[in-house]
């Protein structure tokens, strides 16, 4: 104690912050002794071994002395990350009560834990410094934020709830505490999920804060990363850490399922063909990993929540998953057992669950439906007791409100549908086999599951009676309901004839030709006036309270067929033989029972030994049902139940023709609900596409302005060009036109020497004549001859020689013409070649705005084709909304139309009313005490109020 005074002193005064570094890190060092971690003196440089007389001292003194200072250390020297971590990690020392293991086999007092405890209070009795502890846990130094965490996560399980409060109402503590999950390193991100575990125990609003901080997002990661099941503790932490945010808080597990982290959990629940050897880790995070699926489909929940989920799990594939590991082989027991409550509660109450898992085969040659195979698990009593109650949950989740299923059950024990070859086990076989074999638990068992195929289904209980079971060779086949009553009559073990009992109350119940059949054997009802009458030890009392139920549901139940056992007459039997009073009194055994209490917690089946499975969930809520109503059948008289069945008869009319209105106003009003939402749909369709057409008239006025404005651009740069093109055409036209020129100018050229030719002949040809008509000219004969053929002649040729000068003349014309037109383009081109020379860029300009011009145009006709492709939907979109306002018209016309019925079916409604407010006037005047109606329904509002409350404890 000396020495830690010194050293707290040299905290307290010293200046140098090294001085106060050392002595903060011996009281560090003395710390780690007092909590039981071998503690190491870091100034020494050696291990100091401590006897634990001396640690707790240690712990205890360092604490009382040294807590203040500390504190003022976190306060003040903020900037040395060095002394603030040697603080924080004395601070844990002293408040953790984390022992060594070789400490905890030492059989420490209890008084130690108390040292953790009283540290805390006095720690966060200044709120003050839980909020510096916060600010301290956003330090990324490493020697600062781990010990943070630590301590804040010892704070929490030391003081959680004030500590929690604490932090709720600092400035985003919640959020500062979410940023360690994002840490790279693996420590910090560990411990933050430690810390996270113990800051989200048993508060809403926390949990609620961590959820919407994307905390699944982050966790899921994390087990990703990990190898999901196969992972380590880390993944195990994780669940742990998912299972706190979404137990028992619908606003969580409506996030969870919103968020599509349910699609998330599917890889999970992978596994081999070779399931052996499993390490521990893995079963534990397999476990942890069912039981989060639990959570989300628990029958606690509210019912509109959990269906979702069911619905959830279905579409991403998560129950085949379930499914899978079911059937698979080499799974161990355990995981196992969980997957099969698992999947119970995913299938429970929802149809396309349950008609999937009917659906499931075993991988067997021949191939089994997996419901055959449980149920021979849970009719072996060589199976581990644990499992066969899962395997009858189940069956239970199976049926319950899945009346498909119980009649396909009900259907295997049916003549018709048995296999003649025996070549198959069926479901009803086997509960049979289970309800009549030695082993005590397969009767219950076998008698709770056929007792869950008749719940609530008056038509099955009708067509069970019809099975006919074989005894033994040569005897005539006894029905099934006889066979019960046979072996409850042998007396065998007690919970064989409560299974026994509890399935021909749950027969019996509703059903009056069941009644009459059970009647119908004359002894049945002595025995039970026998087992009640009787004075029996404790163990059979619970046995007579179940036969005063059966005769009670056989007297309520009872239809007067038989003329030995009416109503009253069964009546008069219990007041001569058991007495009124004494018959209530045993019908009371069953409600005052304590495993009756256990039942009524919870649907799931769970006993901690197989002596105690007594009674099925559902079955007490048929007792608490029930249990009243008989107890007022029993005093009533014989006149009061004639009254009370006329008025019954003239009550079931009025009901007959209520529930008939009410079924069709329930019709009218569904049909109505269908209409408003045909409405809605076409009102919605109608809106979207006036959206359509207006966003497309949008397009189309954005694609004309478009067009116009490359059409003012195409003017503008064909303005630009001609401007360009004043000495020679525009672009590679005047090219090819003066070659074409060129050619035509040989071509006359040719023509023009051919012609000369001809006219060199011609001439040649009249100088000949010429000079002949000069020789011949000496003699007159041959002259006055030759005049007139040589005039002929001369004047012939005179012509033709007129004529080819003509054409020489048009000739030479058009050659002087074209040869102009050849020099003005011979001076274009010799013009154009300088400006080609010396601007190259023109040329590959024109070239440019060529292919830009046939681009624009074919732009321009792209254009032109939508626009008229968006003519034509506009058009067809016009035409369907002119033929949805004629729809609209004519379902608001159906809709008025249904009102005007349904106001017509009100007044009818009225009327009836009327008569039976005069006739409950008349039995009343009559003497008959008669309920009102408001009676009737706050009773039975007040019934299913106790039954929500029921559920909502389970």
């Amino acid at each position: 104690a000396p020495q830690i005074q010194k050293l707290c002193d040299r905290v307290a005064s010293s200046t140098l912050l090294e001085d106060r570094r050392d002595a903060v890190r011996a009281l560090q060092a003395l710390s780690k002794v007092g909590a039981g971690r071998g503690a190491r003196g870091r100034a020494a440089g050696r291990a100091v071994t401590v006897p634990w007389f001396l640690t707790q001292k240690y712990r205890l003194e360092v604490g009382v002395q040294a807590m203040e200072h500390l504190i003022r250390v976190l306060q003040t020297d903020r900037s040395d990350s060095e002394i603030i971590g040697y603080a924080l990690d004395t601070l844990y020392n002293v408040i953790s009560n984390d022992l060594e293991e070789e400490e905890q086999e030492e059989n420490l007092p209890k008084q130690v834990d108390d040292l953790g405890s009283q540290f805390t209070e006095i720690f966060i009795k200044q709120q003050e410094n839980v909020t510096l502890l916060l600010t301290l846990v956003e330090e990324f130094d490493f020697h600062v934020r781990w010990p943070g965490v630590k301590l804040l996560t010892s704070l929490l399980k030391q003081q959680g709830p004030q500590v929690q409060q604490i932090i709720l109402v600092s400035p985003m503590g919640v959020s500062r505490l979410m940023d360690l999950l994002a840490d790279s390193r693996e420590v910090i991100r560990n411990d933050g999920v430690l810390l996270l575990q113990q800051l989200t125990k048993s508060n809403a609003a926390i949990q609620k804060i961590v959820a919407f901080e994307n905390a699944f997002e982050r966790l899921l990661d994390i087990i990703t990363e990990e190898g999901n099941s196969d992972g380590g503790i880390v993944v195990e932490d994780c669940l742990l850490l998912l299972q706190n945010l979404l137990k028992n808080n619908n606003s969580n597990q409506n996030f969870f399922k919103e968020g599509s982290y349910i699609q998330r959990m599917k890889p999970w629940f992978e596994v081999g063909d070779d399931n052996c050897g499993w390490s521990a880790q893995k079963v534990t995070n397999l476990h942890l990993m069912l039981q989060l699926v639990r959570v989300l489909v628990s029958p606690t929940n509210p019912p509109g929540a959990t269906s979702s989920c069911q619905k959830a799990m279905f579409h991403c594939g998560l129950l085949q998953q379930l499914c899978t590991i079911l059937m698979a082989t080499g799974v161990p027991a355990d995981i196992l057992t969980e997957t099969i409550n698992t999947v119970s509660e995913v299938i429970r109450g929802c149809q396309m669950n349950q008609d999937y898992f009917a659906s499931v085969n075993a991988p067997s040659n021949p191939p089994r439906p997996a419901i055959v195979v449980l149920l021979m698990s849970m009719v072996n009593e060589r199976q581990p007791f644990v499992l066969r109650c899962a395997v009858l949950y189940c069956f239970q989740c199976f049926l319950y409100k899945n009346a498909k299923g119980q009649g396909e059950i009900v259907s295997t024990l049916l003549p018709s549908t048995i296999d003649a070859t025996g070549n198959s086990v069926s479901a009803g076989q086997l509960l049979c086999g289970g309800l009549f074999s030695t082993d005590s638990l397969s009767n219950w068992c076998a008698a709770v599951a056929l007792a869950h195929a008749l719940q609530e289904n008056a038509t099955l209980k009708e067509q069970l009676l019809r099975v006919q079971l074989a005894t033994s060779i040569g005897n005539p086949p006894v029905s099934l309901l006889q066979q019960c009553t046979n072996i409850l009559s042998q007396g065998s073990k007690v919970q064989t004839r409560v299974g026994l009992l509890m399935l021909l109350c749950t027969w019996l119940s509703n059903c009056s030709i069941a009644v009459t059949h059970f009647l119908h054997n004359p002894a049945n009802v002595p025995f039970l006036t026998g087992q009640i009458a009787e004075n029996l030890g404790e163990e059979e009392q619970l046995v007579q309270g179940l036969c005063a139920l059966l005769l009670g549901i056989s007297i309520y139940y009872n239809d007067n067929s038989l003329e030995n056992y009416r109503k009253e007459k069964l009546k008069q039997l219990i007041e001569k033989r058991i007495g009124r009073e004494n018959f209530i009194e045993k019908l009371g055994f069953i409600s005052k029972h304590e495993l009756y209490s256990r039942a009524a917690q919870k649907p799931q089946p769970s006993f901690s030994s197989p002596d105690h499975m007594m009674f099925d969930h559902e079955f007490t809520k048929l007792v608490k049902e029930l249990e009243g109503v008989i107890s007022k059948a029993i005093y009533k008289s014989s006149e009061e139940d004639k009254k009370e069945e006329e008025v019954k008869k003239t009550l079931e009319q009025h009901d007959n023709i209520v529930t008939h209105y009410k079924k069709v106003i329930r019709e009218q009003d569904q049909e109505l609900e269908e209409l408003k939402q045909r409405v809605n749909t076409l009102t919605s369709q109608n809106e979207q596409l006036q959206a359509t057409v207006t966003q497309q008239v949008s397009q189309i006025q954005q694609h004309k302005d478009q067009y116009n404005l490359l059409k003012v651009q195409l003017g503008k740069d064909t303005q630009h060009h001609n401007s360009h093109s004043d000495t020679f055409q525009m672009n590679g036209i005047q090219t090819e036109e003066a070659s074409r020129l060129k050619e035509e100018l040989e071509e006359w050229k040719s023509k023009h020497e051919l012609l000369q030719g001809q006219l060199r002949e011609k001439d040649s040809v009249i100088e000949k004549l010429r000079s002949s008509q000069l020789e011949m000219g000496t003699t007159e004969q041959s002259s006055q001859i030759n005049k007139s053929g040589g005039l002929e002649l001369n004047n012939e040729l005179q012509k033709e020689l007129e004529m080819l000068r003509s054409q020489i003349q048009l000739q030479s014309a058009e050659i002087s013409k074209l040869q102009t037109e050849n020099q003005k383009l011979q001076v274009m081109n010799t013009t154009a070649d300088p400006v080609s020379g010396h601007s190259g860029a023109t040329a590959v300009n024109n070239s440019e705005l060529e292919q830009e011009i046939k681009e624009l145009k074919s732009e321009v006709k792209a254009l032109s084709e939508e626009k008229e492709s968006l003519k034509q939907h506009l058009d067809s979109s016009s035409s369907t909304v002119a033929i949805l306002q004629d729809e609209k018209t004519k379902l608001q016309q159906e809709v008025a139309e249904s009102k005007k019925e349904q106001d017509d079916l009100l007044v009818l409604l009225a009327d009836q009313d009327q008569k039976l407010s005069a006739l409950k006037i008349k039995l009343k005047d009559l003497g008959v005490p008669v309920e009102d109606e408001d009676d009737i329904e706050s009773g039975d509002q007040g019934d299913e109020d106790e039954d929500g409350d029921e559920e909502e404890q389970d």
